[in-house]
């Protein structure tokens, strides 16, 4: 009868199983440690960029701050400069608010009504004057009431004195310098908006 003895071709087998499986694990770990190597190498240079790109938004938010910034002081000195301009045509267009007045008491001055001063604040005149009768001041103040250029006319005081050789009425009125519906409003606006100025 023949014998084979198989205990070193088992213990042959067994080593090689052993290296197989040491070659086998060391392979998977060098994969492992690629694999991990390029996940962070892409995971570290994702986060540079996204850094790199935050930094990049931050330095240009500041630009556009400071663009506004500089927007928002020249919007605010053209609008000083537009409300001076304003006042100034405003000026200019009121300055024959004047003639108006003397031409308009000129033409509805009725006889027997002599003026004594004329006194002009804004819009509101103060005529001071002595008229022969109360009737007569009356009328004065309807057709001042009727000029396109006058309006408002109240009387504030009327008194009889007596000068030498006759006797006379003096009489106080208040009158307003007829402007457009919204001139007064605007007026104010830019005026205000004028002494403001730029900040």
């Amino acid at each position: 009868m023949i014998r084979v003895n198989l205990l070193p071709h088992r213990e042959i087998r067994r080593r090689r199983l052993q290296q197989q499986f040491v070659v086998l694990l060391l392979g998977v770990a060098l994969f492992g440690a690629a694999v991990w190597g390029v996940v962070h190498t892409s995971l570290r240079g994702s986060y540079e960029d996204r850094i790199g790109r935050n930094t990049f938004l931050k330095d240009e938010i500041g630009k556009l701050d400071k663009e506004i910034e500089d927007i928002k002081r020249l919007k605010e000195m053209t609008a000083a400069l537009l409300a001076r301009k304003r006042v100034v045509e405003t000026l200019q267009s009121n300055r024959s608010d004047v003639v108006h007045l003397l031409d308009e008491l000129a033409r509805q001055l009725p006889d027997g009504v002599y003026l004594r001063g004329i006194k002009q604040q804004g819009t509101r005149v103060t005529i001071n004057g002595y008229t022969q009768s109360q009737a007569r001041v009356s009328t004065l103040m309807r057709s001042l009431d009727a000029s396109p250029h006058l309006e408002n006319a109240s009387l504030v005081e009327i008194k009889a004195l007596t000068q030498p050789g006759t006797r006379v009425n003096e009489f106080t009125l208040n009158i307003s310098v007829a402007r457009p519906k919204d001139e007064p409003a605007e007026l104010a606006k830019a005026v205000a908006t004028t002494a403001a100025g730029p900040r």
